[in-house]
């Protein structure tokens, strides 16, 4: 079994330790990590959030002729999700071997991957690199690729046109090509409260409601018996669901309100546009006929998240970037969603590379295994080594 470094041990533990579950503030994280960049002479970029609690950092370690443009992103998230209700074996936030295997919140998705980038700083500003490396690390992707939207736009702003990213989700160390759209909705019904033994004196925002689901389920219907498929995917269709129902406040009572909240993963092909328009449609038809009835009722429909799939091309040169890294060629595509369709939108090429299994990630006693974190640490050498002159 290879052994990971102790350098990279120590950077995932101090990671690990702080408790960035995405309902808190990333800061004291990022902070951390500003002040081991300018301790090897990189000076950082944050871009906050609007109330200044989240933030997400973009750093350039230029080539050795100073060159900013060009080059790769090395991406990854700073957020964890929570671990309220699950039985862990051990202090979630305070990493732990065990056999051969390290334990704790984020040590697969995805502090693993960035405790290696931040263990080869050293080697990284030490290297005569031919083009640069530039570090993009995000807040909020496990509540729907929240932050990475305006760190990308930022790279696109300052003109620095990588000419490929890497966005190290944990993949097993394969070179993952694709994956499908992520799409968060909230529909809220505003009806009219009444006595349930007064029906005709209220509307029933749940009726209306089970409408607005059911249309969800024919149109997932329709698009998984008639609409575009990948064999790549274990789900080769676009698939949607609702996945949350609240409503009502008593058995006697017409229900004023209920909120649907659905959400598709589409495959690269479709419009994502077209499709969110056809449950807007929706929405605001039975809006009309709720209005009929008592011109008080309304319906708001709001998105919540949303990023785009991934479909790199296979003769894209970051795909043979990430081969000649050490990186595992794969024609799979996988069924969860990344900040990679982001990236890629941009006009950003990019593959999914990172160490650990998506199996462990979110689950109590989440582990990443030591040979994945040593793999990830040759792959990064790798790197080093191919892009330096």
């Amino acid at each position: 079994m290879a052994v990971p470094s102790e350098a990279s041990m120590k950077e995932i533990r101090e990671l690990i330790a702080v408790d960035t579950t995405s309902r808190d503030t990333n800061v004291p994280l990022i902070e951390n990590v500003v002040d081991k960049l300018r301790a090897h002479g990189v000076e950082p970029t944050l871009i906050h959030n609007e109330d200044g609690s989240k933030a997400n950092l973009l750093a350039t370690i230029p080539s050795s002729d100073g060159t900013r443009t060009g080059g790769i992103v090395l991406s990854g998230h700073t957020d964890v999700v929570p671990v309220d209700g699950q039985d862990w074996s051990s202090e979630p936030f305070d990493a732990q071997v065990r056999g051969d295997k390290l334990y704790g919140r984020g040590t697969c998705d995805m502090k693993g991957y960035l405790g290696v980038i931040l263990a080869k700083l050293d080697q990284l500003t030490s290297a005569q690199l031919a083009e640069p490396i530039h570090l993009a690390l995000s807040y909020d992707e496990e509540v729907g690729c929240v932050g990475a939207v305006s760190l990308v736009e930022k790279i696109v702003a300052d003109g620095l046109a990588p000419r490929g990213c890497f966005v190290g989700e944990p993949s097993s160390m394969r070179a993952i090509r694709g994956h499908k759209s992520m799409n968060v909705f909230r529909v809220q019904f505003n009806g009219v409260a009444a006595h349930s033994s007064l029906p005709t004196e209220g509307v029933n925002a749940i009726s209306y409601a089970l409408k607005f689901a059911n249309f969800v389920e024919e149109v997932s219907a329709e698009l998984r018996t008639s609409g575009p498929s990948d064999e790549a995917f274990i789900e080769p269709t676009t698939t949607m669901n609702v996945n949350k129902f609240d409503a009502g406040i008593a058995v006697n009572t017409i229900p004023a309100q209920a909120v649907v909240f659905f959400e598709y993963r589409s495959l690269a092909v479709v419009d994502r546009e077209q499709l969110t328009a056809r449950f807007r449609d929706e929405a605001a038809k039975l809006e009309a006929q709720m209005r009929e009835k008592n011109p008080s009722c309304s319906v708001s429909f709001e998105q919540q998240a949303g990023a785009p799939g991934l479909d790199t091309a296979p003769g894209e040169e970051i795909v043979a970037l990430a081969a000649a890294c050490g990186a595992i060629a794969s024609d799979e595509k996988v069924t969860y969603g990344t900040e990679a369709g982001l990236f890629s939108a941009a006009g950003i090429p990019t593959v999914v590379c990172g160490p650990g299994d998506i199996a462990q990630a979110h689950a109590p006693d989440e582990y990443i295994l030591l040979d994945q974190i040593a793999e990830c640490e040759n792959f990064i050498e790798s790197l080093i080594a191919q892009l330096s002159r």
